[in-house]
């Protein structure tokens, strides 16, 4: 079965070195949200946010190909490929994820008014048949988060949903979140109070009570959806915690399924 692992902005630039060894069907997720930002700034694009949500224009999608499918693809393929793996980086152009642009819609905190987000968009289906391939020729694929439009437009996607939803698509064993922190603490500068296994009724119970705080409740907010698409688990993990991640579930970071197993 598959496994999808999931790179935040924030651990990408130092992540190869824990990815050596990678065998099997592994597909690699990444954003790079933080990065897009900073050449933004650079190039003297101006960000507009409404509501806590970028405006994604042309200016804006330049950006993102430049820096999420141009820059980070291509140095986290080739840092992985100076390692032994043998990755293959994909972006929108490839068509490997298929997306339609987002309508108006209201956004929370922003009063009653549609809001259109630009050039953004929602998942609607995947190339798996290529993904297959790839694997078969013994590859790792690394899936930067643009899609292509209907209209072979470039759009801009939320690499958490992006993600979730390869998972849900491949059935994946496991979808791996790889954060700067890692998992999920009760008192997030102490890593004693890890919290190793939870049922997404225990996560939510933890979010309720309030045993689990601040950002650490989209950590656990982010695996619902894949585990009730069928996703076998997931972790979520530091860099260093990956291979003991896909040896041995649940002996790092936090593990979350989706019932009694836990």
């Amino acid at each position: 079965m598959a496994v999808v692992i999931k790179l935040g902005g924030d651990v990408i630039d130092n992540v190869a070195g824990f990815l050596q060894g990678l065998t099997g069907k592994i597909a690699i997720v990444h954003g790079g949200g933080a990065q897009v930002t900073e050449l933004s700034r650079k190039l003297g694009v101006e960000a507009k946010i409404v509501g806590g949500r970028r405006i994604t224009d042309a200016a804006t999608i330049q950006a993102l190909e430049m820096t999420i499918a141009g820059q980070l693809n291509i140095e986290l393929c080739a840092a992985l490929q100076a390692r032994g793996v043998a990755a293959v980086g994909l972006h929108a152009g490839s068509g490997v994820v298929r997306a339609r642009r987002r309508p108006p819609r209201p956004i929370t905190g922003n009063g009653p008014e549609p809001v259109d987000l630009g050039l953004v968009g929602d998942v609607t289906s995947f190339d798996l048949p290529l993904l297959e391939a790839l694997w078969a020729a013994g590859r790792v694929p690394v899936l930067s988060c643009l899609g292509l439009g209907e209209q072979h437009e470039v759009l801009n996607l939320n690499a958490d949903l992006v993600a979730s939803q390869l998972a849900a698509a491949l059935k994946a064993e496991s979808l791996l979140a790889v954060t700067a922190v890692g998992g999920v603490r009760r008192d997030r500068n102490d890593p004693s109070s890890r919290i190793g296994r939870l049922t997404v009724e225990e996560a939510r119970a933890a979010i309720a009570s309030g045993q689990v705080q601040g950002g650490m409740i989209p950590k656990l907010e982010e695996a619902f959806a894949p585990l009730a698409a069928g996703v076998g688990s997931v972790q979520i993990i530091a860099p260093h915690e990956i291979a003991a991640a896909l040896m041995t579930p649940g002996s790092v970071g936090t593990l979350l399924l989706a019932g009694d197993r836990a």
